[in-house]
């Protein structure tokens, strides 16, 4: 291919997919903005009605969606039919964000707020913009995308502190574990040890609903969630042995700018 049919590829084809995308967030913005405080639920799209996961997400929807919170997911099957199924149910905000695929994964019926992405990265944007929490179920890639996401942002001072929980302990806690011996006290040190206390295990959906519901208190006071909120709300991490306690010394993150 000569340089000059390169370019007019490039011109009839990458430059006016800006246009697309750009259209993809103003949509985005303009219907996200109006959802209030919401709650991102993620996990697999394979997970079958029957299974104990679907309730699980059904339900923890449910009692969000009577506190007053949005429920934001995917849109597809699964875990994301049952969080949004749960929200419509409790009369709330059941918004369905599906993604275009090649196998064309159809939206779920129980939404009542519907955009559709052709493109993940934009689509990601508007799970987190405008969620207050993270909540992540047993999934795939696709979850694991979401939660390492989170933590990037979270870790690198890119967003504010907010509570990403993983619900199931005998799924989650294998990467809980590798993450503390390989990434932790590996010989690199890739992480630090407050990191492990970014995200919260739990099997107790109203634990979960009580993180979610405190954090949202501290926001709405107006008191920033430092590290130390962290640890209360938190509490425990996933970090093997006895949890640090707020009343103990807490190592600052080497991003301090985000707790001034």
């Amino acid at each position: 291919m000569t340089q000059d049919a390169r370019s007019d590829e490039f011109t009839n084809q990458d430059t006016w997919r800006i246009f697309r995308i750009m259209s993809e967030f103003v949509d985005g913005y303009e219907t996200m903005s109006h959802v209030g405080p919401a709650v991102s639920i993620f996990g697999s799209a394979r997970t079958p009605k029957n299974h104990a996961d679907y309730a699980r997400a059904r339900k923890l929807a449910g009692k969000l969606g009577k506190k007053g919170f949005s429920i934001i997911t995917g849109g597809g099957p699964g875990i994301m039919e049952a969080a949004n199924r749960g929200a419509f149910e409790a009369g709330a905000k059941s918004v369905g964000l599906n993604i275009t695929l090649p196998h064309e994964q159809a939206s779920n019926q129980w939404t009542n707020v519907r955009l559709e992405f052709r493109y993940f990265f934009a689509r990601l944007v508007m799970f987190v913009k405008y969620a207050c929490s993270f909540v992540c179920f047993p999934g795939g890639f696709g979850t694991l995308h979401e939660f390492f996401n989170s933590m990037t942002l979270i870790q690198t001072s890119k967003a504010e502190v907010f509570p990403v929980i993983l619900i199931g302990r005998k799924y989650w806690s294998g990467l809980a574990k590798w993450m503390k011996k390989t990434l932790l006290d590996g010989s690199l040190k890739m992480i630090s040890p407050e990191d492990m206390y970014l995200y919260r295990i739990t099997d107790d959906l109203d634990e979960a609903v009580r993180i979610i519901v405190d954090t949202m208190k501290v926001r709405r006071s107006g008191d920033a969630i430092r590290p130390v909120d962290r640890l209360r709300y938190m509490v425990e991490g996933t970090v093997e042995g006895k949890p640090l306690q707020p009343s103990q010394p807490f190592r600052q993150h080497k991003t301090r700018q985000a707790w001034d």
